[in-house]
């Protein structure tokens, strides 16, 4: 059941067998339907969650219902709104799980208890936010200085296992434009090919 989050985090930080199991301990297996909110707007995240398998979305509803959808995450990323998780404050988004999902958690008070026997664990979460981070300004720069098929196509280089198991309409939020833009965009795609 660790497997996968040992190789994660032996990428970053190393641990002796002591601080393996102390870290196993803290962490909460916990499966999860697609269409499940694991966070809904309103809510604190009390949680961070290590993707064993599954894919999720996070998102944000407009004033008038719409979607805008700020990451998708699968096989061996993280989610969480690390807003709300950090400051424990109301979210203002959604999580949700586009399949049926395996998830090691880790919650609030078990994290700082990490941080407190295991340190190292700071420099591995700090890295996590770094990545984050720069992932973010990179979406925001593409929005502002990329059309919608050079974002597309971005999207499809980098992601490729996220753009075969998202519907098409999900991604065209992802990229800020309609579904029905998107289409074009994919058959003018085509067309060049």
């Amino acid at each position: 059941m660790f497997e996968q989050i040992d190789q994660f985090v032996d990428r970053i930080i190393s641990l002796t067998p002591e601080e393996r199991q102390l870290f196993h301990s803290l962490l909460k297996f916990k499966r999860v339907r697609k269409r499940t909110y694991l966070l809904q707007e309103g809510e604190i995240c009390d949680f961070e969650a290590y993707i064993v398998k599954g894919c999720i979305r996070t998102y944000y509803l407009s004033e008038d219902g719409t979607e805008t959808i700020l990451s998708f995450a699968i096989e061996d990323w993280w989610v969480s709104d690390l807003g709300s998780f950090t400051e424990q404050t109301p979210s203002n988004m959604f999580i949700e799980s586009l399949e049926d999902c395996e998830l090691l958690i880790i919650d609030h008070k078990s994290k700082a208890a990490l941080y407190e026997k295991i340190p190292k664990f700071e420099t591995l979460f700090r890295l996590l936010i770094q990545r984050s981070l720069f992932a973010l300004q990179k979406r925001f720069h593409s929005l502002i200085s990329q059309t919608a098929e050079q974002r597309y196509l971005a999207f499809i280089e980098k992601y490729p296992k996220v753009v075969q198991r998202v519907p098409q309409n999900q991604i065209a939020r992802y990229l800020g434009v309609s579904p029905e833009f998107l289409s074009k965009v994919r058959s003018t795609l085509q067309k060049k090919k």
